[in-house]
């Protein structure tokens, strides 16, 4: 005799996932237009009729381990066409923060994050605060020894800010977030994979899924295949992301000039034919043009976002939860504070101590951005770079 298949539901999974946007999902009658009409989904996998017929059911187990809500991208083009106003779209973006939050390490953190409508004055204002005490303790949040040697000019800057924060500070401070931060990723990483894993059998590797997956990732190609969502998400999106890699790219290297008399580095420059031009860089150099100019792609994806984030009823859009606030308020807080920091050293009028102010909330709102990696909308990157790993794997 044929055993029965027991569905085992979750109301507080449902109740979770209503309150994070989802509550539309009850109108939803199962005529499959959405899937019918998205150009994303695999023929072997559609979505998102699936999903939002579990979400309707609570199989909390079932929905976080589907890639299909990974493979979204929010485009709306079955918002658009759905004849109960259900919003798909919307439904598949409630689906992905509850699963940000369930499959969080440790859990704690993500209902922190994920109840962020309540909890965002401590996500933001704690790491400010912990670097304002950090300072004071260590330097009393005055001038210390940096570049006193050096003059003020308009290539190098009306002041400098390792005067006033050292850099070894920093380095302790973040070595350490992005170590936590790793260790949470890793292990979040880990288990999501296996259990995509138990749906569906993969060949293949996975660093030789991830090569074609990055390069989809880099140029956003996944977009072109929406019919109307493109323009409102794909360079918003792709602007941002090329801004931080810029970021990145311009801080590390920052780093090796900075050290690059040290036994750290010194071999780099034997190996490598850069020059070393000293510290602090001029902002003529071309590292400093890097910076500037993943600054202007950070400024303009940043203003495309917002702006499409305020076309309150445009289903094209997609409404915005508390979840999606606040990831992009502090993505656009890091921008902001980061650009005056800059600006503030080269524009006269304007002292140390205020400049030292805005720096001081730049360091704050970048540590809250690197703590909430993993339990934000920030961990999309990891979860949508698996799941589009393992269609790779699971195509065939």
């Amino acid at each position: 005799m044929a055993s029965i298949p027991v569905v085992q539901s979750s109301s507080e999974f449902r109740d979770t996932f209503f309150k994070r946007g989802g509550e539309k999902a009850a109108r939803c009658y199962q005529c499959a237009t959405c899937s019918s009409v998205c150009e994303l989904a695999p023929a072997n996998a559609p979505f998102p009729r699936r999903q939002v017929l579990m979400a309707q059911w609570g199989l909390e187990d079932q929905i976080i381990s589907d890639p299909g809500p990974w493979l979204c991208h929010q485009c709306n083009d079955c918002s658009v066409r759905c004849p109960r106003e259900v919003n798909p779209g919307d439904v598949m973006a409630a689906v992905r923060a509850v699963a940000v939050e369930k499959m969080a390490f440790p859990g704690f953190l993500g209902s922190m994050v994920g109840n962020v409508k309540k909890t965002w004055p401590l996500l933001v204002i704690t790491p400010i605060v912990f670097w304002f005490v950090v300072l004071f303790v260590t330097t009393g949040l005055g001038e210390i020894e940096g570049h006193s040697n050096l003059e003020p000019s308009a290539l190098l800057g009306q002041f400098f800010y390792d005067s006033y924060v050292p850099h070894s500070l920093i380095y302790i401070v973040y070595f350490a977030a992005v170590g936590w931060v790793a260790l949470a990723l890793f292990i979040q990483g880990s288990k999501f994979w296996k259990m995509l894993g138990t749906r569906q059998k993969r060949t293949g590797t996975l660093i030789g899924a991830l090569t074609g997956v990055f390069v989809s990732i880099a140029l956003h190609s996944k977009f072109s295949a929406c019919d109307h969502g493109v323009p409102k998400r794909r360079w918003g999106h792709f602007l941002v992301m090329w801004g931080f890699v810029g970021a990145a790219i311009t801080s590390g290297w920052a780093v090796v000039y900075l050290y690059g008399e040290t036994i750290f580095f010194s071999w780099f420059f034997k190996i490598f034919p850069f020059e070393k031009p000293g510290y602090p860089v001029e902002i003529t150099h071309w590292v400093k043009l890097l910076g500037n100019a993943s600054a202007v792609a950070l400024v303009v994806g940043g203003l495309l976002l917002w702006v499409n984030r305020r076309k309150t009823g445009d289903k094209l859009v997609g409404s915005s939860t508390p979840f999606d606030r606040f990831f992009l308020w502090i993505v656009l807080a890091v921008i902001g504070t980061g650009v005056f920091t800059e600006i503030f050293r080269f524009l006269p009028g304007i002292t140390p101590m205020v400049g030292f102010g805005v720096y001081i909330i730049h360091l704050g709102v970048v540590l809250c951005l690197f703590l909430t990696l993993p339990y934000s909308k920030f961990a999309h990157i990891l979860y949508r770079t698996l799941a589009m790993a393992h269609e790779r794997l699971t195509s065939n």
